[in-house]
């Protein structure tokens, strides 16, 4: 293909590629930060691209294969060995950036708030917190499945309104 059919194809398919990006990235910057990438790998390789090939398969895949490299150095980057001899770092617990519940409030405080619901809605939603699914919880307790998923909902509701102070 020459070159300047091939630029012409690529600056058409730019719509196309945004459209790609940010499905793969859910993010506006990083899929422009893709769409330029897959640009810029396309033009380098302009020389290995067929002419019997679907140009927009070809450059799609290239943005493809970009993106998941990209995570898997991310992933890779974000990966910790220890090299210590007596693993040290790996003994050490991880803090995580979201607050758990029990650091908000008192464990017991939060099981009162379950036992203070009505009897309908604290049992099904104890069951559903302790791991229950929801056919399993209608199934025990005799109750239609839509029932079961109404109460659990306006048990949380219940529980979200008794606790929004502590926001």
């Amino acid at each position: 293909m020459k070159s300047s059919k091939f630029l012409h194809n690529l600056l058409n398919l730019q719509s196309n590629m945004l459209s790609f990006a940010y499905a793969l990235t859910s993010n506006r910057e990083d899929a422009y930060d893709l769409m330029q990438d897959t640009t810029l790998k396309a033009l380098d390789n302009q020389e290995k691209f067929a002419e019997e090939t679907n140009f927009k398969g070809w450059v799609l895949t290239i943005m493809r294969n970009i993106f998941v490299n990209n995570y898997r150095r991310t992933v890779r980057e974000a990966t910790m060995v220890d090299t210590t001899d007596n693993l040290y770092y790996l003994n050490q617990s991880h803090e995580s950036t979201l607050d758990a519940p029990e650091d908000t409030f008192h464990a017991g405080e939060i099981t009162k708030a379950i036992d203070d619901l009505p009897q309908d809605l604290g049992k099904p939603f104890a069951m559903h917190v302790a791991g229950y699914k929801y056919e399993e919880i209608a199934a025990q307790l005799g109750v239609p499945l839509g029932t079961i998923k109404s109460r659990i909902f306006t048990a949380r509701r219940m529980l979200q309104e008794r606790f929004a102070d502590y926001r």
